[in-house]
């Protein structure tokens, strides 16, 4: 692939698509997160700290709830013949499963917390499984079919809904259960707006007939695809499991300060997120046409660029964040600044182990994926139980996920070098070049202006980015020789 092309390829509609998913999602996000900022700001410390538990809860079954098979959708769309039928079916898929995992969320909720409050919040929030299972569903076929611009709209109006029943609390003080039921009336018009701009067809009485799914039908489709299962669900375990264990081991101010650290964490997050599920159907096309060289320097050039993003957004949060958590939520939750700073030390590495794991899901290797997730998952909970027992703290969170991240990131690492789809150098300039940029802003944060320190950094950063793509696109050959061009599509 020439330069023209990847010029080209930046300008395309999967670069439109994705600008569409990053905008809908942030602003969908910013508005959740100042309605979590509002209810912070109204109840106590120990009711808002009640509410993200049953709302954890909830997120925690929803995302076992869809299979994780909005991956799997996207990747067989284009191969199927009659892709009407086959994306009814898998709408009604999703819709009955989003039926029994809210059965599966009352049952645990009634389980694990004996307060009434948290129950009762369980059971209203845990209406959302349902109807986040079926707007999932039509995301995924809206990437498929680069229809990024139609989910923008409905999630912004998603937000802003959310957000409006934030602002009735200034005027009209609200119980948390009807708190909590006035949202879910805006997911259902959520639901509503997708079904309303999505292809009527899809909905009608006879197509649905003709997706009709027998058990078997089901059964099949899961252990065909159960790898997906655990790949699309451990990206938010990873992080609810965390709420689940604070709340039990620590205290309901550490619930609340973790989950005011995750609403900044969310929103940055959105950017790598939806980023790479537009590229993930490009990787998917340079693999199945062979074409190694483009799957390559697509990789890398969204590699690096990844990587400045994330350096530059955690500088930011270090610098800031004892002047933004008060600012925001306010000072009952001391804890939530150092909980945020740690937590971005994740935010170095998510990026790139979210771009990776498309990229080798694209390749057909869900399973070596899934087992990724798996070994670093259970590292995670391991190192939560074992550090808590000796140091019951936030910290102990926050780091073992980092530590997670670490592994989980050298696997793929290593699976993608041997694949020769990344190199040793490129990977040992990354795990070098972190430190010392992270040690060196800390020990220039002791004696210089945070606001000079974190333009400058960040300046020299994208200064050195533009730089290496001017290069880039000017020495194709050198980049040639140093990437090489073999590729294999046999697995390993």
């Amino acid at each position: 692939m020439s330069d023209l092309k990847i010029i080209t390829l930046l300008r395309s509609q999967l670069f439109r698509n994705s600008f569409w998913g990053v905008f809908s999602n942030i602003l969908q996000t910013l508005f959740v997160s100042l309605f979590f900022i509002i209810i912070a700001r109204k109840y106590t410390s120990g009711e808002f700290a009640q509410f993200l538990i049953a709302t954890t809860v909830y997120q925690l079954v929803a995302s076992f709830s869809s299979l994780g098979l909005g991956q799997w959708f996207i990747r067989q769309y284009n191969s199927e013949a009659g892709k009407e039928v086959f994306t009814a079916k898998f709408l009604r898929t999703q819709l009955n499963l989003g039926l029994i995992f809210y059965a599966v969320n009352i049952l645990l909720a009634y389980l694990i917390y004996p307060d009434s409050l948290i129950r009762i919040l369980c059971l209203i929030l845990g209406t959302n499984i349902i109807f986040d299972n079926f707007i999932n569903a039509i995301r995924s076929l809206n990437i498929a079919e680069m229809k990024q611009k139609t989910t923008a709209i409905v999630l912004i109006a998603d937000g802003l809904m959310k957000l409006l029943i934030g602002l009735i609390l200034f005027v009209i003080p609200l119980s948390l259960t009807t708190l909590a039921c006035y949202t879910i009336v805006a997911r259902a018009l959520t639901v509503m707006m997708f079904m309303g701009m999505s292809r009527s067809r899809l909905f009608s009485r006879r197509l649905f007939s003709l997706a009709a799914l027998s058990r078997g039908d089901l059964r099949r489709l899961v252990l065909n695809n159960w790898q997906f299962i655990v790949i699309g669900s451990i990206s938010i375990i990873y992080w609810r499991v965390g709420n689940i264990i604070i709340s039990k081991m620590l205290t309901l101010n550490d619930v609340a300060s973790y989950e005011i650290a995750y609403r900044f964490f969310s929103v940055l997050q959105i950017l790598p997120v939806v980023a790479s599920a537009t590229i993930y159907p490009r990787f998917v096309q340079y693999f199945n046409a062979g074409d190694g060289d483009g799957l390559k320097r697509l990789y890398r050039l969204i590699f690096a660029g990844y990587s400045v993003l994330a350096i530059i957004f955690y500088f930011f949060f270090y610098s800031f964040s004892q002047e933004l958590v008060p600012l925001l939520f306010g000072n009952n939750y001391p804890g939530a600044a150092a909980c945020l700073q740690q937590m971005f030390l994740t935010f170095l590495l998510m990026p790139t182990v979210l771009l990776q794991a498309n990229l080798i899901v694209a390749m057909g290797m869900e399973s070596k994926d899934m087992w990724f997730n798996i070994i670093s998952l259970l590292f995670y909970v391991a190192v939560c139980f074992v550090g808590l027992h000796y140091y019951p703290a936030l910290w102990v969170i926050n780091y073992s996920i980092f530590g997670s991240f670490i592994i989980f990131h050298l696997l793929q690492d290593i699976l993608l070098i041997r694949r020769k789809v990344a190199a040793l150098s490129h990977c040992l300039a990354f795990y070098s070049a972190i430190p010392v940029l992270i040690i060196s802003y800390h020990y220039c944060f002791r004696y210089v202006n945070q606001y000079f320190l974190f333009t400058a950094y960040s300046a020299g950063l994208l200064i050195l980015f533009f730089i290496v793509m001017i290069n880039y696109t000017r020495s194709s050959e050198i980049f040639k020789q140093k990437a090489g061009l073999t590729f294999n599509k046999q697995p390993l």
